[in-house]
């Protein structure tokens, strides 16, 4: 139960991690603070790295990543451009990250419960996510 709980772990990881990504770039040419911008470039520069981390890892297993649901994908660009199209502050930005942070760090610590067979690897990598969605969370919130 060991790989198959890590490996669902890691897919899940790396869905959400795509999801994350695919995110800060549908708001990032709608930012109007360069500070702001730059905290949402360090933010998928950390989040591609724990991508390739959670890739390298499903690879020694010979198992591929996980794409986002396609519905999951479709409702967060909807979200994402309803809200931009009505208000395309900084703050509706900060709100609509906020909300995908909150709903990324609900899902991983749900994985967590769900897959308690992953090896210890993989449950510390799921735990820096968790951590990178938290920092990413708390800088922006100046942001609200």
């Amino acid at each position: 139960m060991t790989d198959s709980d890590t490996i669902s772990l890691l897919k899940e990881c790396n869905s959400g991690i795509k999801m994350g990504i695919s995110s800060l770039d549908d708001v990032m040419e709608h930012v109007h603070a360069s500070d702001l911008k730059k905290v949402l470039q360090k933010a998928k520069r950390e989040h591609e790295k724990l991508g390739d981390e959670t890739h390298d890892i499903l690879l020694k297993y010979h198992e591929e990543g996980k794409e986002p649901h396609p519905m999951a994908k479709m409702m967060s660009v909807m979200k994402t451009s309803t809200k931009i199209a009505m208000d395309e502050s900084d703050r509706a930005i900060a709100e609509l990250l906020t909300d995908g942070c909150d709903m990324g760090i609900k899902s991983l610590h749900k994985y967590l419960n769900r897959y308690k067979s992953a090896q210890e690897e993989v449950r510390s990598l799921t735990g820096r996510i968790i951590d990178s969605e938290e920092n990413l969370r708390r800088d922006i919130q100046g942001y609200l």
